[in-house]
This record gives structure tokens, C-alpha cells and sequence, in this order.
């Protein structure tokens, strides 16, 4: 039951403070797992590349996976992924209620202004964490496909799973 305590108590707390959604909160995942040893560096990024392929949120998708790696279990993987969504659960329905009544305010105005540069850091701070020799094995060629494949969404009609497949067999190409 102990492990099950703890996964509830770092999921509260990566569902409370993990604003900005699933890649904001990956700082903060990674610490509350694999600081204690509870998964690898390794599992962690790839649990990540996991999650960001299969349909759904990162973060719900990574306390899925995560829940079950931990305690062996299905129910782990409910435990984890019910306890990361309730606090956005519970705020969302009291927040949508008051925002509603006060949506002309200034406070409320002034407060989104000032979350929207937090949302960028924290999403910045994921695109860092993410930066690390599992995902860039070499850095030369795995920079230039990341650049590339930016620059080919950014500037062309291209869809990003196209250009993702692309990336993906460009890597397959160079690295096997």
C-alpha cells in the first residue's frame, strides 16, 4: 500500500502544480520519478517519446505508463492516471464557475497576462530537459534534423506527421 501512498502524493502534486499542460509538467515528472529512483533516465525518455505518439495528453499518458511500471499493476496505472487529473479536474470546475461571473475583471485579466510568460518557460524548460544524450546521441546530425524539421513546419504546408516521418527515417538512415 506504501507505494501506492506515494505514487498518489507525487501525482497530487505534479496535477496541482503542473500548469501549462503535459510538456510544462515533464520537469517536474521526471523529478518526482526518476529523482527517487522510481524509473531510469532512460525510461523516462522513452516513456516521453511513448506518450507523445500514442493519442491523449503527455501527462496523462506518461502517469499511465509510469503507474504501471512502478507497482507492476493495472491499478497502479489508474491510481496514477485518476490522481494526476483531479486537481485540474476539481479547479477547472470551480475555476470555469467564478471566471464566468467575473470574466470582465481586471484582476482576472491582469492574472491570465501574467501566466502566459510562465506557460512559455515552462514549456521552454521541457524542450531542455528533453535535450539530453538519450535524444541527441550525436549531437551534429540530431540538431540539424531537429532545425530541419522545424523550419520545414514552420515555413512549408507540410503536416508535422509527415515531416515527423521524415525525421524519423532520416535518424533510421543515419544512425543504423
Amino acid at each position: 500500500m506504501g507505494v501506492y501512498l506515494k505514487i498518489i502524493w507525487a501525482y497530487l502534486k505534479i496535477g496541482l502544480f503542473g500548469f501549462g499542460g503535459g510538456y510544462a509538467m515533464l520537469a517536474l515528472i521526471e523529478r518526482e520519478v526518476v529523482s527517487p529512483g522510481w524509473i531510469s533516465e532512460q525510461m523516462f525518455t522513452d516513456i516521453v517519446a511513448i506518450s507523445q505518439m500514442t493519442p491523449g495528453p503527455i501527462g496523462i499518458n506518461s502517469a499511465t505508463y509510469i503507474g504501471y511500471a512502478v507497482t507492476g499493476s493495472v491499478f497502479g496505472s489508474i491510481v496514477a492516471t485518476v490522481t494526476v487529473m483531479l486537481p485540474s479536474f476539481l479547479l477547472v470546475m470551480y475555476a470555469s464557475h467564478f471566471i464566468r461571473r467575473h470574466k470582465e475583471s481586471a484582476i482576472i485579466k491582469g492574472a491570465f497576462a501574467g501566466l502566459r510568460p510562465v506557460v512559455i518557460g515552462l514549456i521552454a524548460s521541457a524542450a531542455l530537459l528533453l535535450m539530453n544524450r538519450q535524444n541527441f546521441p550525436d549531437n551534429t546530425f540530431s540538431i540539424l534534423i531537429c532545425v530541419l524539421s522545424f523550419l520545414t513546419v514552420y515555413f512549408t504546408k507540410l503536416h508535422p506527421i509527415f515531416v515527423i516521418c521524415l525525421a524519423g527515417l532520416a535518424g533510421f538512415c543515419i544512425y543504423y
